[in-house]
């Protein structure tokens, strides 16, 4: 699948920073439960990593996870809110840790093709406008065999539960920004992405952690 010729929707790459600057100033308290539960998950995604060569976080956000980066790798944290970035520069110079924070679009990333050894991303492509063609972009910057990182909630298997999901979604998205009803392993698939292996974390299914790889 080539998605050179795709161009993410301006209105709605737009609409997502500005809901992510207005909610910078205090999204590390609305996310407070959500980080005393999985805190220990993000901290064990991050140990699966390679510990040399590029990574790129994908939606580094307030800089929840610089704390797990590993100090040998060069790791790169994009976002898409300059005000989210902002924070995360604090977290950066408290630790004094080498991350390159970089205002970037994960639909339309500034990297070269096949540059990056892995890239990782946690609770972000709920709220990626296009998630296809956000991960067809980890595919063209990943070298061969290159890995995707996530953890992410997703619309539940159970079909009850999914369609309940659907009918809410519409009034979560304008509240709070993200999705909760995506479809996440078909999206990795259609981007041209291999599923390595998941493993279900949490809400009966709806919390994953997915290993994927870039096409050899």
């Amino acid at each position: 699948m080539d998605t050179n010729h795709e161009r993410p929707d301006p209105k709605q790459t737009a609409l997502t920073r500005s809901r992510y600057d207005r909610v910078a100033p205090f999204y590390d308290l609305m996310t407070l439960c959500n980080d005393f539960l999985y805190r220990h998950w993000r901290k064990w995604l991050w140990q699966q990593m390679p510990n040399h060569g590029r990574i790129v976080e994908v939606g580094i956000g307030t800089g929840k996870s610089i704390p797990f980066h590993p100090r040998d790798a060069e790791v790169v944290g994009i976002d898409l809110s300059p005000k989210m970035l902002a924070r995360a520069q604090k977290v950066k110079r408290k630790l004094g840790a080498h991350t390159k924070l970089v205002l970037d679009d994960v639909q339309a990333l500034d990297l070269p093709d096949e540059s990056v050894d892995a890239t990782v991303a946690t609770f972000v492509f709920c709220s990626v406008p296009d998630p296809v063609l956000g991960f067809g972009e980890l595919r063209r910057v990943l070298r061969p065999g290159g890995r995707v990182y996530l953890l992410e909630h997703m619309r539940a298997a159970n079909e009850f539960i999914g369609r309940l999901m659907d009918f809410i979604n519409p009034l979560v998205v304008t509240t709070l920004g993200f999705n909760i009803n995506r479809r996440t392993l078909e999206n990795i698939e259609r981007a041209g992405l291999h599923i390595d292996w998941t493993r279900d974390v949490g809400l009966g299914g709806i919390l994953k952690i997915i290993v994927a790889r870039s096409p050899t």
